[in-house]
C-alpha cells in the first residue's frame, strides 16, 4: 500500500505547525499596529526559500512578533490584543510581542502653522522677536 505524499502549497510557510504568513497577516490587521518590524539589521525574520517574513520568528517552541505601534496606543493593550488574535493560529506556542517602535504623533493644525512661520521667518515690517 502506498501512502499519498503530503501536499504543500507553493511558498507555504509553516514552521513547527505555525503558518508564519497567517501570523504576519493577523498582526498587520490588528488595530493599533502600524506594521511588522524586522529590526535594525532585519534580524527578526523568518527566512524562507526566496523570501523573508519580517517581524515574525518561530523557534524554540515560541512565536515572536515584533511590531511598530501607532501613536497613542497603550503598549499593554496592544500586546494583549495581538496575543489574543494569534491564539488560534499558534496553538500551544507562547507568543512574545515586542513593540520595537512607535509612529510619530500626528501633526495638528496649530503645529503646522508654527512650522510654516519658523521656516518663513519674521513678517516684513515687524521688528525681530
Amino acid at each position: 500500500m502506498t501512502l499519498p505524499s503530503p501536499v504543500f502549497a507553493p511558498g507555504a510557510a509553516v514552521i513547527d505547525g505555525v503558518d508564519v504568513d497567517a501570523v504576519a497577516a493577523a498582526v498587520r490587521d490588528c488595530a493599533g499596529v502600524s506594521g511588522l518590524d524586522g529590526g535594525q539589521h532585519r534580524e527578526v525574520a523568518t527566512y524562507l526559500p526566496g523570501r523573508t517574513v519580517q517581524g515574525v520568528v518561530v523557534g524554540g517552541g515560541r512565536v515572536r512578533v515584533q511590531v511598530r505601534s501607532r501613536w497613542g496606543v497603550e503598549a499593554p493593550l496592544l500586546a494583549a490584543r495581538i496575543t489574543a488574535v494569534l491564539a488560534p493560529l499558534t496553538g500551544h506556542h507562547p507568543v512574545d510581542v515586542v513593540i520595537a517602535d512607535i509612529d510619530d504623533p500626528p501633526i495638528t493644525p496649530p503645529q503646522r502653522a508654527a512650522r510654516r512661520e519658523r521656516r518663513a521667518g519674521p513678517s516684513p515690517g515687524l521688528p525681530p522677536a
